[in-house]
């Protein structure tokens, strides 16, 4: 699942449902909150599946893997539109961070072997910003 944002930073591109934790916040009650709020939909969170840090932007991102409890889903108030993509569909021109498609591309690499191990990575790079998107 992939979902629009509505918001700047990268207003009108994709990305997976993510933000910053809450104060008291447990890392994975923070990212069930973020599906909600940024898809309305509800998940059965399974183990940790990535934790990537970003030293130039002072963050670290940190992704479970999550099954859908069911097909109610729709955009929150931070997206624009929600939707399930295949991997030959995922609108890879136009996610929102690099390390959207990081974890993407670990994730169909994982898919074909059927192992999920966590994965753990550095970005410490600045890339171009692409054109905004009209939205």
């Amino acid at each position: 699942m992939l979902c629009k944002r509505a918001i700047e930073p990268r207003r009108g591109y994709w990305t997976l449902p993510a933000g910053f934790l809450e104060a008291g916040e447990t890392i994975a009650d923070g990212a069930s909150r973020e599906t909600l709020e940024e898809a309305c939909a509800q998940v059965e969170l399974q183990e940790l599946y990535s934790v990537v840090d970003i030293p130039h932007i002072n963050q670290v991102y940190m992704f479970y893997r999550a099954v859908l409890k069911d097909l109610n889903f729709a955009p929150g108030i931070e997206s624009l539109e929600t939707a399930l993509f295949t991997e030959q569909d995922i609108p890879w021109n136009i996610l929102a961070f690099p390390v959207i498609g990081l974890i993407l591309e670990y994730f169909f690499a994982d898919r074909k072997t059927g192992n999920y191990s966590l994965k753990t990575a550095k970005l410490d790079f600045r890339r171009p910003t692409p054109p905004a998107i009209s939205t």
